[in-house]
């Protein structure tokens, strides 16, 4: 069983900022990716940032220059530092992961239960 815990997701004013973490625990050799996706009511879940196990990025433009995702591998952590906020960053954001478990099982998908990110004045 692999588990993954968001937290840091709030009530924000335009222009702030938050700082979401993930942390992943349970049977873990490994994990590749680690990655934010976003859900807004009404819209599809989209790809917010990713990061590899060898720490390369990658951002939906939406978020360029304003998100940085970042990870402890020690730790089994994921970051994303969330800085000039906007209107349109209000979703649910839900941490993923592809976790290796064992040779045998390979990756493995993980989510988690998401944290709500509301940028609000």
């Amino acid at each position: 069983q692999v588990q993954l815990v968001e937290s840091g997701g709030g009530l924000v004013q335009p222009g702030g900022s938050l700082r979401l973490s993930c942390v992943a625990s349970g049977s873990i050799l490994s994990i590749y990716v680690m990655a934010w996706y976003r859900q807004a009511p009404g819209k599809q879940r989209e790809l917010v940032a990713s990061i590899t196990n060898s720490h390369s990025t990658n951002y939906a433009d939406s978020v360029k220059g304003r998100f940085t995702i970042s990870r402890d591998n020690a730790k089994n952590t994921a970051y994303l530092q969330m800085m000039s906020l906007k209107f349109e960053d209000t979703a649910v954001y839900y941490c993923n992961a592809q976790v290796l478990v064992d040779r045998y099982s390979g990756y493995e998908t993980s989510w988690g239960q998401g944290t709500q990110v509301t940028v609000s004045s």
